[in-house]
């Protein structure tokens, strides 16, 4: 112990002769040392690249005194301390000024989170650097000189003081850990192995070590593959919404404003169009109109007339010239009648109708067009993550669901907190909701995000299927995957096949008994997988979903077949 003392004492001197010459950034003897504009010094290396990181602020500091300085300092070599850092060197051996160094620059006070060191005494204990497995101690620089010095204390194992050694030992035999129990998996210390841990499966702990870093080292490569993977995603992602804002958002209302134009100037030219008309028909009216006023203003003259002829005539008292004069006067101006009042009524009050007709009619076009534009636009949706890959990343995405009791099939039976349903001898009460034409059933959530689910099943036939809610429920096309209102997934021993609007899709893959079903609603994306790991995607289906969709079930079945049944099953807590 003296003889550790002496060596300590020793290369404390030996630390304060070199501690002013030490550069504050490497914690080492200045190598081509430079002194800058405050006075202090430093490796040319160590202070250029303190600075190559204020390079974008404009201002260097110095490290010790933080000074700053604009431009950078033009660095010149320090002659003199250079020579005495040379003296230095040949005066003291390099493992010793290395650490007396390190020692000078290192010690600190032990904070909460670090390790103290076991040898300071009082309050202040120094910050730990360094652990002895062999001591079981840990020490701060100043106090493990020794065992970089001393022979027989450099056989010594020392490890970085990163957590307690207490941590690193047996509780129980107050030992080191030395042994890994690969029947418990853990570490334990030699007499654990001849106590409680006798007779299992045991390897040294360099050996598992090894393995340890080997795991390590693929656990690094998966970690860095997915990295890479996900910067790759990220630049393509990055790259979609960059031509999204510089290209197709442009081109998109580009073309939008276009054909709202055309719509726009085709309804301004009929428009025009019925003016013209209109303005013309009242022109060519307003003529026919004054001709015949001078016809009837013509026939009245001529009867007027005639009128005064035959008034002096009815005067005369030659009764032969009356008879005469009277034959000529009765056929002679003759004419058809003109009776305006005779014809039913003519305004222009239909083109009116006619225009408000067209009016309703637009209306009722753009109340049924616009939901399907508004689900497209929300369609692009860059913000999206990457579809799920991993059975553990879809199940992020499961959420509570429940059978609807009052939209089953008569004869199905809701069992199971209505998670499962089976064939029933004795029928459901009736509902306006309930399927009456075949056996399957909704469920009462509506989804409109990214949700996962799987069915479980033992039947002939099960249809996985999703639907919007106003699905007809007793007509013969009511059946999923009949009509445009749902999506099914016919499962059946022999294979699969998928059906939408009645048209049917032969669809192949691995049997399965268990169906993963993955929705992402915003994206228009539907998906059914073979439930594995990894997953197997079975069909894809790429729309445009226009109303919330709801989960759905469907079965086909003898009455004689036993065991039955069909569920949702809990992925949920």
């Amino acid at each position: 112990m003296q003889l550790v003392v002496s060596k300590m004492a020793g290369t404390q001197q030996h630390q304060q002769e070199e501690q002013q010459f030490c550069c504050s950034v490497c914690l080492d003897l200045p190598k081509e040392p430079v002194t800058i504009n405050c006075g202090h010094s430093y490796c040319r290396s160590c202070i250029e690249g303190c600075w190559d990181q204020e390079e974008g602020k404009g201002e260097y500091s110095c490290p010790q005194c933080r000074e700053t300085f604009s431009p950078r300092p033009v660095l010149r070599r320090n002659n003199m301390l250079a020579e005495l850092v040379e003296k230095l060197k040949k005066t003291s051996a390099p493992p010793a000024a290395a650490v007396a160094c390190a020692s000078l620059a290192d010690v600190a006070c032990a904070g909460p989170a670090d390790i103290a060191c076991d040898f300071c005494c009082g309050a202040g204990q120094n910050r730990a650097t360094m652990s002895c497995l062999t001591c079981l101690a840990s020490y701060c620089p100043a106090h493990l000189e020794p065992h970089y010095s001393v022979p027989v204390l450099k056989k010594h194992q020392l490890v970085s003081a990163t957590t307690p050694l207490q941590q690193k030992m047996c509780t129980k035999h107050n030992k080191m850990f030395e042994v890994y129990c690969q029947t418990d998996q853990q570490l334990v210390c030699s007499l654990c192995t001849v106590e409680e841990h006798k007779g299992h499966k045991t390897i040294p702990v360099s050996v598992q070590k090894a393995k340890t870093e080997k795991r390590l080292v693929s656990s690094q490569k998966q970690v860095q593959q997915r990295v890479q993977q996900r910067e790759k995603e990220l630049k393509e992602l990055s790259q979609t919404e960059e031509n999204l804002k510089q290209s197709c958002a442009q081109t998109v209302l580009m073309d939008c404003d276009k054909i709202f134009s055309e719509l726009i100037f085709s309804m301004q030219r009929r428009r025009i169009e019925v003016k013209q008309l209109i303005s013309d028909q009242e022109k060519t009216a307003v003529a026919q109109a004054g001709q015949l006023q001078l016809q009837l203003q013509e026939e009245i003259t001529k009867l007027r007339r005639r009128h005064t002829e035959l008034e002096q005539l009815s005067n005369a008292d030659d009764y032969i010239h009356m008879i005469q004069i009277f034959e000529s006067l009765s056929t002679s101006c003759d004419s058809a009648d003109f009776s305006p009042g005779a014809a039913p009524p003519r305004s222009f009050s239909g083109v009116t109708d006619c225009v408000s007709e067209l009016r309703d009619k637009l209306e009722i076009v753009l109340r049924d067009a616009w939901p399907r534009i508004s689900a497209t636009v929300s369609y692009v949706d860059f913000s999206l993550l990457p579809t799920p890959k991993t059975r553990q990343e879809f199940l992020s995405y499961c959420c509570p669901l429940t059978l609807d009791v009052t939209s089953n099939y008569p004869y199905l039976y809701l069992i199971c907190n209505n998670l499962r349903v089976r064939p029933s001898p004795s029928p459901y009460a009736a509902h306006s909701d309930r399927f009456t034409q075949f056996p399957q059933v909704l469920c009462r959530e509506g989804l409109s995000e990214r949700h996962y689910w799987e069915l479980e099943w033992y039947a002939r036939t099960l249809s996985a299927a999703v639907a919007y809610r106003d699905i007809d429920r007793t007509a013969d096309e009511s059946k999923f995957g009949n009509n445009d209102k749902s999506w099914s997934l016919e499962c059946t021993a022999d294979g699969y096949s998928f059906r939408h609007n009645n048209v049917e899709t032969t669809v192949s893959g691995p049997r399965s008994s268990k169906i993963g079903v993955y929705l992402d609603y915003k994206a228009g994306i539907l998906c059914f997988y073979h439930v594995s790991e990894p997953m197997v995607l079975l069909h894809k289906v790429q729309t445009t979903f226009t109303q919330p969709l709801y989960p759905g079930l469907g079965l086909n079945y003898e009455w004689y077949d036993v065991g039955v049944f069909a569920q949702l099953v809990k992925l949920w807590k």
